[in-house]
């Protein structure tokens, strides 16, 4: 679960970094920083609860 959620969060880095390179796809970098905070935050989440 550790390995999926840290190729997600750079799949979204990657995202992110060739929307502000490309200026016409600024809305992907919104997009991929969303993405990188949401999967980040359930990731989070879940290993705190797993803790328990």
């Amino acid at each position: 679960m550790l390995v999926f959620l840290i190729v997600l969060l750079v799949l979204w880095l990657v995202l992110t970094i060739i929307g502000f390179a490309i200026k016409g796809l600024v809305w992907l970098a919104i997009i991929g920083i969303v993405l990188f905070l949401g999967t980040g935050a359930i990731g989070y989440v879940r290993r705190k609860a797993a803790n328990r």
